[in-house]
């Protein structure tokens, strides 16, 4: 039986070698390029920063003028439509006294002062009046709504007034705090 003859490698030694040139060229090329493509990404990246910081100074820039022209603007207003001035030093009270004076009684031909209007709250409507008008019928002294209602006890337009005349809310207090 005749054996094969050994295989032998399809290339020269110089052609393998040639290949792993070319190959490491390649690879080298490779990493040069990356790593200036990664250069220039962060050098947009900067360029974008700056761009970014230099839009917000010119926003802050342009809110800025806008505030100066409009206080040129109101300071006009303010000395042609409404006479504003700064305070003098003759406006100013220099002791009790004059305070004093200024509430004097009115005189003979004074007109009268202006009185406002105090009008009271009505009363409130629906299922948490009711029910706040029944407990404050429920106090300890045996009083119904009438009764309260008579005895200067009038319906006030909130809560907290409400709870504030009710008598039966003490001695509840004192209970639950027992």
């Amino acid at each position: 039986m005749a054996s094969a003859p050994p295989s032998r490698p399809h290339g020269s030694r110089i052609r393998q070698i040639g290949w792993m040139l070319a190959l490491s060229l390649c690879l080298a090329a490779f990493l040069a390029l990356t790593f200036k493509v990664n250069a220039v990404k962060s050098d947009v990246r900067l360029a974008e920063r700056q761009i970014i910081a230099l839009e917000r100074q010119t926003l802050m820039l342009e809110v800025e003028f806008q505030t100066r022209a409009s206080q040129r603007q109101l300071s006009q207003w303010n000395a042609v439509e409404f006479g504003y001035v700064a305070p003098r030093a003759d406006q100013y009270l220099e002791s009790e006294r004059e305070l004093a004076v200024l509430g004097l009684p009115r005189g003979l031909d004074a007109p009268d002062p202006i009185r406002v209007a105090k009008a009271r709250p009505q009363a409130e409507e629906g299922l948490f009046a009711e029910w706040m008008a029944d407990t404050d019928t429920a106090g300890d002294n045996g009083e119904d709504a009438s009764d309260l209602d008579s005895g200067g006890y009038e319906a006030a337009g909130n809560l907290t007034q409400r709870l504030a005349r009710s008598p039966a809310l003490p001695s509840a207090l004192a209970e639950t705090g027992q």
